[in-house]
């Protein structure tokens, strides 16, 4: 097991940081950060498998840009924030579309939506020297055909922005995990699907999409 996953206490995800995916969803785009909470139970390594739970008809991928906190933060501001981070990884934020889309209509937390076991997607970790965080090429791949591409220039709030929000309000550790928001092209997947996210030339994870038994 990724040390990574062994000492995260939590994942926070950012919501709407790439203008394109805000409108494809139509949702506005957002003048500052938010963020919600995954547990650490959501998380699947390269090569796990995907549960596609009974409560959803609509599972989606969300490719993304994970950051992996190396030291204790509270406070921190953004000029000092990648001397926190230890590193990376392709990620995917996966979704029950339509208990989201139901839970906002009905204005309740997303968190049937987000939460469900094995929805946080992990590929490999990246060591911090190995990519440069606001110049980051992502794709992912569902049975071999391009489904998101993008780079993370495009988000409407970078890495040390987004953290040092965060750690106004919650205390990241060792260990935990920021997905960094997702870019356009969300879209479903299906039980039997082979998901492949990649940082070209750098990293590659797949995972397998199952039913739940």
């Amino acid at each position: 097991m990724k040390d990574f996953v062994k000492r995260s206490t939590k994942i926070v995800c950012m919501g709407r940081n790439y203008a394109k995916h805000a409108a494809e969803l139509g949702n506005e785009v957002p003048t500052m950060p938010f963020y919600f909470l995954k547990p650490t139970t959501c998380y699947v390594e390269d090569g796990g498998n995907i549960i596609y739970p009974k409560i959803t008809k609509n599972l989606h991928h969300e490719l993304e840009l994970g950051v992996i906190i190396g030291k204790k933060m509270t406070k921190v501001s953004k000029e000092d924030v990648m001397a926190h981070v230890s590193g990376f990884s392709v990620t995917i934020d996966v979704t029950c579309r339509d208990l989201q889309e139901q839970c906002k209509a009905e204005r309740k937390p997303w968190s049937i939506s987000k939460c469900l076991d094995t929805h946080c997607a992990v590929g490999p970790f990246i060591s911090v020297d190995k990519l440069v965080h606001n110049n980051v090429e992502m794709i992912l791949k569902v049975n071999g055909e391009v489904k998101q591409h993008a780079n993370t220039k495009d988000m409407l709030f970078d890495v040390p922005a987004l953290i040092e929000f965060i750690t106004q309000h919650i205390t990241l550790l060792p260990g935990d995990l920021v997905q960094t928001g997702t870019p356009e092209g969300v879209g479903p997947m299906n039980v039997g699907d082979i998901v492949t996210v990649a940082i070209p030339g750098v990293s590659e994870a797949s995972f397998k999409i199952v039913g739940d038994e």
